[in-house]
């Protein structure tokens, strides 16, 4: 069976719910500057695999998905940042940093059998 939407990507499903963790984590932060950077770069691994997707094109699609595995180090490396700078809890730091990898493992996944 051929995914037909973007939406249907386990790997995007994933992120939607990282993203949506990280918004209501960071909401209040009065650092604008690290909550607005991390907000940005968890949407930027969903909207790079659904640009990607949208491209119908493997090897375009092959890119986007190597733009939002990076993604998902870069918000990997701001949790930890957080996590040193009391902006984040072990816990949730553990719950984000897991939902990060998974969805890091996800992409990679979704790469080889392109």
């Amino acid at each position: 069976m051929a995914i037909e939407r973007f939406e249907d990507i386990i790997a995007w499903q994933k992120t939607k719910v990282l993203t949506v963790k990280i918004y209501s984590v960071f909401s209040q932060s009065k650092d604008f500057g690290f909550r607005d950077q991390i907000q940005r770069v968890s949407v930027s691994i969903m909207n790079n695999i659904a640009e990607g997707f949208e491209r119908k094109g493997n090897k375009e699609f092959k890119y986007f998905l190597n733009v939002a595995k990076g993604s998902c180090g870069e918000v990997r490396s701001m949790l930890i940042l957080a996590v040193e700078l009391g902006k984040l809890e072990q816990e949730q730091f553990q719950e984000l940093k897991e939902l990060s990898v998974d969805v890091s493992k996800l992409i990679t996944g979704l790469m080889k059998v392109l």
